[in-house]
């Protein structure tokens, strides 16, 4: 449903200014197993969710997002927004467990035109239902000619 709804968002907001970024990780129930983007990107393509999906953004290399092997780029997305949930899930693949830690894949930041990060989504919300945030972070003219509506996948 995830990788649907961000490609959903990409052209709802095409040409506005807005870009999704994607960052594989296997932290969690080892569900990115792929060792090369390849790999990875064929996984979504065939299996999850399949049917020819293609990203229409860009596809970072795998990653960690928490404990010893955390990149830098979520040490600093963590460090100002803060955890989704209080409780962690089972089934993690690193340590130490911190409090700000990424919950599970399909986290979502969203970043203001300075690089800042505004507000950070858990997983279970539809990437669709962001929009209302994303338009409000825009430049006015940006949005000026977009619906109010919030679409469902």
């Amino acid at each position: 449903m995830h990788y649907l709804g961000y490609n959903a968002l990409k052209q709802k907001f095409a040409g506005k200014q807005f870009e999704v970024l994607g960052f594989p990780c296997n932290q969690f129930n080892l569900q990115e197993p792929g060792d090369t983007a390849t790999e990875i990107l064929n996984t979504i393509k065939y299996v999850r969710p399949g049917n020819g999906y293609v990203p229409n953004f860009p596809m970072f290399a795998k990653v960690g997002v928490n404990g010893e092997d955390e990149h830098p780029l979520f040490t600093y997305l963590k460090k100002y927004c803060g955890p989704t949930a209080d409780e962690f899930q089972d089934d993690l693949h690193y340590k130490p467990l911190r409090v700000s830690d990424v919950r599970w894949n399909f986290e979502q930041f969203v970043i203001n035109q300075q690089g800042k990060p505004v507000v950070r989504f858990s997983p279970d919300v539809n990437p669709l239902n962001l929009t209302m945030v994303i338009s409000s972070l825009l430049p006015h003219s940006a949005v000026d000619n977009m619906s109010n509506e919030i679409p469902m996948v």
